[in-house]
């Protein structure tokens, strides 16, 4: 038996630069030049999570899809949240999920409505009849020219998207999760190395590890992990949405010690081990994907 060599994982995906472009929130993957590469072709399970159900926030795109195509290829039911004007892509990750043989559901709606996002947990109770997993992924972020024209409705939109969806949707969690559930938060690298063009975002991102640390506390004696993965440079709809200009975008991860930016699918992993048994002694954690950059 031939063993399979490693890849060098300088030029394991795309490698330069990312072309001048544009979105309006929340960016789609129909206008995202080059198209991320969320695992649809190379993800391969081994049923870390059969018959686990979950929900992921914001699993349309990005690296909430590279998640929910993962878990179902690891067993899993998965049930994404996500904006109505989001659908499009939602439907196409819900056909990678169900196309494992596993359920899915779409739920459209905006988690900074509280009745919406603290509905979640239950309606992927009433579709699955429990929850195992829940991944509070769904954020928004948006260029900063500087502290001074930060508008307060932007200041707002960002801490009850990253913050308050977040915790609605946790509370409303917590008490249907059982011994060996797990909650994962996607922090980021901007919670430990903040950028003042997003110093609103950092601000959310520092808090939800404050957020893991203090529930990991509290849930631990019930059974209940939790734990963050905190990306890098990692090429969603959401870059091109956030209103860099062509320079910023050229160089978009070109300073982490690999050298490029990371793909979502080089995310999917993290999130299957923690959600997995191969992590029933980890919580609290904050596990880095960010392609060498330190936290």
């Amino acid at each position: 038996m031939t063993a399979a060599h490693a890849e060098d994982p300088r030029d394991k995906h795309h490698d330069s630069g990312f072309p001048g472009q544009s979105q309006t929130q929340p960016g789609s993957l129909e206008h995202t030049n080059p198209t991320p590469d969320h695992g649809e072709s190379s993800y391969r399970g081994s049923s870390r999570l059969e018959g686990r159900r979950a929900l992921i926030t914001g699993g349309d795109s990005g690296i909430g899809r590279a998640v929910a195509i993962a878990f179902a290829r690891e067993g899993a039911d998965v049930a994404i949240a996500h904006l109505p004007e989001e659908q499009e892509d939602a439907d196409d990750t819900l056909r990678l999920v169900e196309k494992e043989g596993t359920q899915g559901l779409s739920i459209p709606g905006d988690i900074r409505d509280e009745e919406f996002a603290a509905s979640l947990p239950g309606r992927a109770i009433a579709e699955f009849g429990g929850l195992d997993i829940v991944v509070l992924n769904a954020a928004y972020q948006k260029d900063r020219d500087g502290l001074a024209s930060l508008e307060t409705a932007e200041l707002d939109r960002v801490f009850r998207t990253n913050l308050y969806g977040m915790l609605f949707t946790a509370r409303a969690a917590v008490p249907h999760l059982t011994p060996g559930s797990s909650i994962i938060v996607t922090s980021s690298i901007q919670a430990f190395q903040p950028s003042p063009s997003l110093i609103d975002y950092a601000m959310t991102k520092a808090a939800q590890v404050a957020f893991v640390k203090a529930l990991a506390e509290e849930l631990g004696p019930d059974g209940i992990r939790v734990n963050a993965v905190a990306p890098g440079p990692i090429w969603t709809p959401l870059i091109p949405a956030t209103g860099w200009d062509a320079e910023r975008l050229a160089g978009f991860g070109q300073d982490t010690p690999l050298g490029r930016a990371g793909q979502p699918a080089e995310l999917a992993g993290a999130y299957v081990f923690l959600a997995s048994e191969a992590a029933s002694f980890v919580s609290g954690a904050v596990l880095p994907v960010t392609g060498g950059k330190g936290l």
